[in-house]
């Protein structure tokens, strides 16, 4: 039996990419308060649609492709969106870093999964994903916020010092993941 498409955590996963439009448009217009809104809004649609396939029963392979793609449509759009944008720390090789990852793992995960092997997301890529959806949520926090990105006080200089961190070690993660899912590729080529 072929899964349906239009199941509830299906559409709440399809709902994310009108959703991503409006961010990638906050973000333009340098509305960054409408920004988070939307983004809280995209975040908790996504928890609530993993809930709701474990709930309803309703897990399937279209949710699982979906989901993850749908994810990273919205997060590297965010971080390219927010390139042009001064103070959000981010420069052309952190997102290059990011999505290269993404589409690079998105290839094996489906020329794994062709093959038969499950290939879905472990705890680091979980973590990596979390770190990415902080790194956004701090990111608008900052700019509507209006920290500088050359702070003259304690409370901005720790704002801004913090947003490095995080991107930091986001951009450690995601190559920390991306490498550990190149290695179970070819462990299990080898096999």
């Amino acid at each position: 039996m072929a899964d349906r498409l239009l199941t509830i955590p299906n559409i709440l996963t399809l709902a994310r990419l009108p959703l991503s439009v409006i961010l990638f448009v906050c973000i333009y217009r340098e509305q960054w308060l409408a920004g988070l809104i939307v983004f809280g809004i995209a975040a908790l649609t996504d928890w609530l649609d993993g809930f709701l396939a474990r709930r309803l029963n309703q897990q399937s392979a279209i949710g699982r492709s979906l989901d993850p793609l749908i994810d990273k449509v919205m997060i590297g759009g965010a971080f390219i969106y927010f390139l042009r944008v001064k103070g959000t720390g981010l420069t052309e090789w952190m997102v290059t870093v990011v999505i290269g990852r993404e589409l690079l793992i998105t290839g094996l995960r489906g020329i794994m999964e062709t093959q038969g092997v499950k290939f879905g997301a472990d705890w680091l890529g979980k973590l990596k994903t979390t770190l990415q959806c902080v790194v956004i949520v701090v990111i608008l926090l900052v700019l509507w916020l209006n920290v500088p990105s050359r702070p003259e006080d304690e409370f901005t200089y720790a704002a801004f010092l913090a947003q490095m961190v995080l991107i930091y070690a986001m951009i450690l993660v995601t190559i920390a993941s991306g490498a550990q899912y190149i290695i179970k590729a070819i462990r299990v080529w080898r096999v």
